[in-house]
């Protein structure tokens, strides 16, 4: 499987109504990630589950929207995902 390969299945298994952070998708190479989502355009994978390692979103009202309507909890007063409630850690490495 290649490296791409890994990255996306990291993704396609995050639940629905919960994330993960670039770098929990991609270890060691956060920015891989955002990178390799900017040139996908297959409607599966569910980019907006990916936030970056603070909570906040790399693209904003439509991912917050996407987000919302799952059920992800922000952090109140904020932009940013409540990661301690939302935040799926070492699923599907």
């Amino acid at each position: 499987m290649t490296r791409d390969e890994r990255v996306i299945a990291a993704i396609r298994a995050i639940p629905e109504g919960f994330v993960r952070t670039y770098g929990d998708v991609s270890p060691g190479a956060p920015r891989f990630a955002g990178q390799l989502l900017r040139t996908i355009h297959d409607p599966g994978i569910p980019w907006w589950r990916v936030v970056r390692a603070d909570g906040s979103l790399a693209v904003g009202d439509r991912q917050r929207a996407r987000l919302e309507a799952e059920g992800v909890p922000f952090r109140p007063g904020t932009e940013r995902v409540d990661l301690r409630i939302a935040r799926i850690v070492g699923y599907a490495r």
